[in-house]
């Protein structure tokens, strides 16, 4: 019976970077053959990065991946199965091809072509209709690309025309217990096919994407039969001998707190590294999610590319203070102290004329707690220009949803760390942080959070309960249940029609919000489209 040794190159791509790209598949496929692989595996459009986005509507990219594909055919030591765009005749493809000899063996053009979430195929390819079967030692294998195993279809045909072994390359990107569902719709697959199935992930972080890797195979069975670690490169082996898939090294699951700081960690390393930044700037305030972005950025990082900046008002408590300092000195960052009050009084002389005729003054509006926002944003943004470093903004995904930050304020900045993580959320990863070391202040986890900006304020003078804010805001936003259902579940009507009346206002918001890593199965970015004017009334 043959007997074929396929390698699974579990790649981080950067997305346009050809040669960059090419020069990893060399380096693996290197690995592979010292590892006595017959065939390497590379993930879904591992020549160009995913997603490409519009530079696929460009000629030019084409023709340029073709010539770096031609190039990498005559520079591989062993058979290697390559994801890569393709035009022909003025049709585009997600495609992947066998290059051996020097030659493209064989190509087969994706079948599905997902349309949901942040996927956007059907904007840029053509599908395709032809299963397609390479001979690999002997074993006849059917290659399939990511949607064609999430739909039926494609997998089927594949296994009608002959395929014994299913390999599938894959840019799957990351979500909380994605992999269950992985496992899931691949078995769904081999319960249709009776047959094996190997899946190669891609792995690293774009943009608001994280691709957590995780690749796999599963035997005719669906019992696992090896698995790849998570957030990191790697290279497997598996063996197909007999008709079987033996059994392989399988790495541990992470806890879902570690695999959430896993890929917002690698999420930082990556938007930082691929673009060229050459360190952080955060703002602290004494709260929770100053502190978690900011010990997140170390561990990403490293301590010596990371400063922080406290900005004290007159509003600020001496605890935020004294907890930002013990902080910096558990993580031995840089550190400023800029105090604003000077620059508060400076803006209310400036503005004070102008104020008056616009009306009586109110003892205190948001007007002047924007201000103070405004000057740190400002003030951190000097920081950036002059340092070349990239500041992390800290709201989350309940300030996202509801708007509560100020534009131009605490919302100014490169990227958004934590924004598709829930206020209930950032208390769980805080205290697993600690568990592993204890780098929060147990001050910043227990106070109630404010951000202190008139005097007594707390969160919760404006916002439900974060428990009752995150749920409600969870099945509008992410489940897409109407007002009506939501107030069936026990949720009080006066708070749902208050979160959802912010959520709605906010879209202008967070239009201007900076990208954020994307760890639900939707966030506001990519899979979040709602228009900013609209009259459309919810179903209460």
């Amino acid at each position: 019976m043959p007997q074929l040794r396929i390698a699974i190159a579990q790649l981080n791509a950067t997305v346009g970077d050809l040669a960059g790209n090419a020069a990893r598949i060399i380096e693996f496929a290197q690995r592979a053959q010292a590892a006595g692989a017959d065939v390497l595996l590379t993930p879904e459009l591992a020549l160009c990065g995913y997603p490409p986005e519009d530079l696929l509507l460009r000629p030019d990219f084409y023709r340029a991946c073709a010539v770096e594909l031609a190039s990498l055919a005559q520079r591989l030591p062993l058979p290697v199965v390559v994801g890569h765009p393709l035009e022909v005749a003025g049709r585009r493809f997600n495609a992947a091809s066998l290059l051996a000899d020097g030659q493209i063996k064989a190509t087969y053009r994706k079948h599905r072509l997902p349309n949901y979430e942040v996927f956007d195929e059907e904007r840029y390819f053509d599908a395709g209709h032809v299963p397609c079967l390479v001979d690999l030692n002997g074993v006849r294998c059917g290659l399939v690309i990511c949607a064609d195993v999430w739909e039926t279809g494609a997998a089927e045909a594949a296994a009608a025309a002959g395929a014994e072994l299913l390999l599938t390359l894959n840019a799957s990107p990351f979500h909380m217990d994605k992999q269950a569902r992985r496992y899931e719709v691949v078995r769904e697959r081999i319960v249709a096919t009776g047959r094996p199935m190997i899946y190669a992930n891609l792995v690293g972080g774009q943009d608001e994407l994280v691709f957590d890797g995780g690749s796999f195979a599963l035997d005719g069975e669906g019992r696992l039969t090896h698995q790849l670690p998570a957030f990191a490169e790697a290279l497997g082996t598996v063996d197909y001998v007999d008709g079987k898939l033996l059994p392989g090294a399988i790495a541990e699951p992470l806890s879902s707190e570690a695999e959430l700081w896993a890929a917002l960690k690698l999420g930082v390393v990556d938007y930082l590294g691929k673009n060229g930044f050459p360190g952080a700037i955060i703002g602290l305030s004494g709260g929770i999610d100053s502190a978690l972005t900011l010990a997140l950025a170390v561990d990403a990082l490293g301590a010596d590319k990371v400063r922080a900046v406290m900005m004290p008002s007159p509003y600020t408590a001496q605890m935020s203070l004294d907890d930002s300092r013990a902080m910096i000195e558990r993580l031995g960052v840089e550190y400023d102290e800029i105090p604003i009050g000077t620059l508060m009084k400076q803006f209310a002389v400036s503005l004070a004329p102008t104020f008056e005729r616009l009306g009586p003054k109110p003892s205190w509006d948001t007007s002047e707690e924007n201000i103070q926002a405004r000057i740190r944003g400002m003030l951190l943004m000097a920081l950036s220009n002059r340092s070349g470093r990239i500041v992390l903004t800290t709201g989350n995904k309940s300030e996202m949803a509801v708007g509560y930050a100020t534009l131009y304020g605490d919302m100014a900045g490169g990227f958004a760390v934590i924004k598709d993580v829930f206020k209930t959320r950032v208390y769980d990863l805080a205290r697993w942080r600690n568990s592993v070391s204890p780098v929060i202040p147990q001050n910043i986890i227990e106070r109630a959070p404010s951000a202190e900006l008139k005097p007594g304020q707390t969160d919760q003078d404006s916002l439900p309960p974060y428990e009752v804010l995150d749920a409600i805001i969870e099945a509008y936003m992410e489940r897409d249940e109407s007002p009506r259902q939501i107030i069936a579940c026990g949720h009080a009507e006066a708070d749902v029609r208050r979160v959802v009346g912010m959520l709605k206002r906010s879209e202008y918001k967070r239009r201007q919000a900076p990208p954020g890593i994307r760890v639900t199965q939707r966030a506001f970015g990519k899979d979040w489209r709602y228009p900013i004017t609209s009259r459309h009334t919810d179903e209460y």
